[in-house]
């Protein structure tokens, strides 16, 4: 039987379409999530389902009660788990008031479900409830599944006494029920699992059922959950403004289920990107995630950086875009194919411009919080072989820009952060041709040189003045290539195009460009004007692109919708520029978009505010690592935190507290656990550091 239609728009227009997620309720740990409508169903032909290793081992999972759908009252998600309250309106007593619950409880723990089911009565006589369970299976890759192709044969179950089994390609998974149900039919590849129950007057009969999912063959990426592996139980954020707090747990609470282990030295943890069409490794977004988590310990960032420097590039190859000493910026368990848009990507893919420089700035920075030096020693091969590419083949002819263009025809044709195709716009609208040399690659570049002179100064290798030279060298082309005055006034170019033209589109790339050292003072003070100017900032945030450049759309993916951390690296940039006031101002916007989604961060939303509220971005991941992880951004504008560069930290909270007094447990500083308490006026009080540690506190 041919697949059958995914939508009802598909069947109309013919053309498969991206499923938005915003309305699904997601549960994440490591390499599995599951999707599902806000009852806890998972429907066919849809994108709901069980994904584990990128492929969907369960494509139904609904529940009827009495014959009917129960109906949603409330629920949630937080990282591995949901609640579902619904209530069985067809059962019970008469009348307007429902009598009968269904309570589900779901959890993940790496590849294996649970779900429990409670149905309780409120009513005065016994209740018999018939409680149909049905699972299927499809198999669906999850590329396919993001390009439209929701639906696909079903694959034909196994069916035991109290056991189903059903065999994918890759995966055979198990579910196994308690009690053991009264009935188990297949028929065309569904399966219906009855379960006959009594329930009491105030009493609650429970069914639980597990699905256990085993790998049968192995690919490429066999990475398992590493929720586990980091020490996050003792973070606590207190403020006077109680939704920093919530969004902070919320947040770590999430990151935590999206960490993975590397297959080739499980001890080392990196966050995946982001569910469900990232659960995996992604060199950009994991190198954010593990750096803005670095005040809070530095195993995440060593996890990560190992996991890269094990795959970094070690020979030309025009068809996945690797070269000597490059970061990849993407690995997935298979092959990735995209049967819409073209797209068609090796297993381990290198086309990213940036990876490379964020890898070198968070092995400086991690170094500078108290990763072990032998663990930083450990890393310099790979350290003198990125800043190799940095200086020779990341920046491809004379001009000496980092810059990048897809040969292939099926790679990404953008290949910054901003990777859509229409990302890179002139202030008329137009769309940049390549090659391009994005304005925030030149200043990741300038930043990782910088560090890779300090660390291999301070550690007394060869090499310092080389990068230092490459620094001073590149700080300069920027200064004189990438400023432009449009009537938006002067401000910083989005990238050169293949002409070496600057291209004058106003967006968030220049707040990127904050913090890096490749600014000077008054420089850094128009970027701050322009970025909290009426046409970037948004009350929830950062446009992407201002509201008035050419080609604008607020729930355009990278042309003026708002992303988490995009803002919350503003806020940072901002900051460290000496501009804590007004990052204050755009650390609330963040916080105030965080109370609106729940405390949960989308990866995008609209830049356009709908009743006093972020409008969502309808294919956006929830959750996705550098979202979750910008929480941490918040806290660390809050504090004005960050090592001095000598071995003694700064504690330099904002004049005007943007979240009131905030009190914070469980930083680490070299291994360190530490508090800090900053007060309303910009004070600040530090405990728990050892003596041999400088601390230079207070507003200054």
């Amino acid at each position: 039987m041919p697949p059958q239609t995914s939508t009802l728009a598909e069947a109309l227009d013919g053309r498969p379409r991206q499923p938005w997620l915003h309305d699904l309720t997601t549960c994440v740990d490591g390499n599995s999530t599951l999707l599902s409508k806000k009852t806890g169903d998972v429907d066919p032909g849809t994108a709901h389902g069980l994904y584990v290793d990128d492929v969907r081992v369960l494509s139904r999972l609904t529940v009827r009660a009495g014959g009917e759908s129960p109906e949603w009252v409330a629920g949630g998600a937080s990282g591995a788990r949901a609640e579902f309250f619904l209530v069985a309106r067809n059962l019970g007593s008469a009348g307007a008031d429902p009598s009968v619950e269904v309570h589900r409880r779901r959890s993940l723990q790496g590849p294996q479900l649970r779900e429990h089911l409670a149905v309780t009565s409120r009513a005065d006589e016994p209740v018999d409830c018939r409680l149909q369970v049905e699972l299927a299976a499809d198999g669906q890759e999850i590329a396919a599944v993001k390009a439209g192709h929701t639906s696909r044969d079903l694959v034909s179950p196994q069916v035991g006494e109290s056991t189903v089994s059903f065999g994918l390609s890759r995966h055979e998974t198990t579910v196994s029920f308690d009690p053991a149900p009264h009935r188990v039919t297949a028929d065309d590849g569904v399966v219906r699992v009855v379960f006959d129950l009594e329930v009491a007057p105030h009493e609650t009969v429970t069914v639980s059922l597990t699905a256990d999912v085993r790998r049968t063959t192995a690919s490429g990426l066999d990475a398992d959950s590493g929720s586990d592996a980091v020490a996050w139980h003792g973070l606590v954020v207190e403020a006077d403004d109680p939704r920093l707090g919530r969004a902070f747990a919320a947040s770590v609470d999430d990151l935590r289920h999206l960490l993975l282990r590397d297959p080739e030295a499980p001890d080392d943890v990196f966050a995946a990107a982001g569910t469900p069409w990232y659960l995996t490794l992604f060199g950009r977004d994991s190198l954010w995630a593990a750096r803005m988590m670095l005040p809070f310990g530095t195993d995440l960032a060593a996890g990560t950086l190992r996991t890269l420097a094990r795959r970094q590039g070690r020979r030309f190859d025009e068809d996945s875009a690797e070269a000597p000493g490059k970061i990849p910026h993407e690995l997935r368990r298979t092959a990735y194919h995209d049967p819409e848009s073209g797209l068609s990507l090796p297993p381990v893919y290198y086309g990213t411009v940036d990876a490379t420089a964020l890898w070198v700035t968070l092995l400086g920075e991690a170094w500078q919080w108290g990763m072990p030096e032998a663990e930083v020693r450990d890393l310099l091969p790979a350290l003198r072989a990125a800043v190799g590419w940095l200086t020779g083949p990341g920046q491809p002819d004379d001009d000496g820009l980092l810059k990048y263009l897809d040969t292939t025809g099926h790679g990404l044709a953008n290949q910054g952060w901003k990777d859509s195709v229409d990302a890179i716009r002139w202030r008329d609208g137009r769309i940049a041709e390549g090659p391009i040399a994005l304005v925030e690659a030149q200043a990741y570049a300038v930043e990782a040189l910088d560090h890779a002179a300090r660390l291999l100064e301070a550690l007394g290798e060869e090499g310092a003045l080389h990068a230092e030279d490459a620094a001073t060298a590149l700080r300069r082309r920027v200064a004189e290539r990438f400023w432009v005055a449009t009537d938006a006034g002067e401000h910083l170019a989005m990238a050169l195009d293949g002409s070496g033209a600057a291209v004058d589109g106003l967006g968030s790339n220049m707040g990127h460009v904050l913090g890096t050292g490749t600014l000077t003072g008054g420089q850094a003070t128009r970027v701050a004007e322009v970025l909290t100017g009426a046409e970037m900032l948004d009350t929830f945030g950062v446009r992407t692109l201002g509201s008035r450049n050419g080609g604008f759309n607020p729930i355009g993916y990278h042309t003026g919708s708002i992303w988490t951390h995009d803002t919350a690296i503003a806020a940072w940039g901002l900051a460290r520029e000496g501009h804590r006031a007004v990052a204050g101002r755009v650390a609330r916007a963040v916080l105030d978009a965080g109370e609106a989604f729940g405390y949960r961060y989308p990866e995008l939303y609209s830049g356009l505010p709908l009743m006093g509220r972020p409008a969502p971005y309808p294919a956006s991941c929830l959750p996705q690592a550098w979202s979750a992880a910008s929480a941490a951004v918040l806290v660390t504008v809050a504090l004005g935190l960050r090592p001095d560069g000598r071995g003694g930290l700064l504690v330099t909270p904002p004049p005007t507290a943007p979240f009131g007094s905030v009190t914070v447990h469980g930083l680490r500083f070299h291994g360190h656990p530490f508090s800090v308490q900053a007060g309303r006026d910009g004070s600040a009080l530090v405990t728990g550091l050892p003596d041999e540690f400088e601390v230079s506190v207070g507003n200054a």
